[in-house]
């Protein structure tokens, strides 16, 4: 099920105006472009941010989320005729055949069912032509990043057209083991209306992931540090067998 902040309608319109500047994805733009994807799987594709960064490349893009309400924000974007969007998760998608499978941001984490993790990767294998390669990445968690989530951190308060002011925090509401769970409040000056999104991230440890991902079938061919956040990510760099050797 998604968070509140993707899946309510209200909500999933203020994220790209909460979190206007996306430097985090254009490595994954040179990563497709290093691996001359023309074909791309969005796993996680929000509000399609990233996706559209492909389309306007001439990347034949498939963009896929649980979220209604964030696939609509998408999809009326300018461009947004130019992908495929489909309302769903990885592991119940139509035949596919693409170049290359990505989860940017916390789609990753976000997953944090173990069942639903390795139905996420088996659905991204059969996704992926052979050849093909899945990237993502996750936090290092002996970075302990949630350990600075917290109101003092993070409150601001933004103006966002159509909505006026709007304030937010986040707050860490338990960490049991490799499960991290927090609640973002926004406040609406226009009305006080007050509204929370919950969320539980998992931070595996890097051997646990290659673990996984063999399991599901994939070579991991590299893992790389995030450019942008050096020794707090890792990123995943995996591709699915081709028996007959073709790149």
């Amino acid at each position: 099920m998604a968070d509140e902040i993707f899946a309510n309608p209200r909500l999933a319109a203020l994220y790209d105006p909460l979190d206007p500047g996306r430097g985090d994805l254009d490595p994954y733009v040179r990563l497709a472009e290093e691996l001359g994807a023309r074909r791309v799987l969005d796993i996680g594709c929000g509000t399609g941010v990233f996706a559209l960064l492909l389309a306007e490349r001439r990347i034949e893009v498939v963009g896929v989320d649980p979220a209604q309400a964030s696939v609509d924000v998408a999809r009326a974007k300018p461009g947004g005729d130019q992908v495929r969007w489909i309302c769903g998760d990885a592991a119940a998608l139509p035949p596919l055949q693409v170049d290359l499978a990505t989860m940017t941001a916390n789609v990753a984490q976000e997953i944090f069912d173990q069942d639903d993790w390795q139905a996420t990767l088996r659905g991204a294998y059969a996704a992926l032509r052979p050849g093909g390669h899945l990237v993502f990445e996750t936090r290092d968690p002996a970075q302990r990043a949630w350990e600075a989530w917290n109101r003092e951190s993070s409150h601001r308060v933004t103006e966002i057209p159509g909505a006026g002011p709007v304030e937010n925090w986040v707050d860490v509401t338990e960490v049991a083991g490799a499960l991290v769970s927090f609640r973002w409040t926004y406040v609406f000056a226009a009305g006080g209306e007050v509204l929370t999104s919950e969320s539980t991230l998992r931070f595996r440890e890097r051997q646990e992931i290659e673990a996984d991902l063999r399991t599901a079938g994939f070579v991991v061919r590299e893992v790389r540090d995030a450019p942008d956040r050096p020794g707090k990510e890792f990123v995943f760099i995996a591709r699915r067998p081709d028996p007959a050797g073709h790149r």
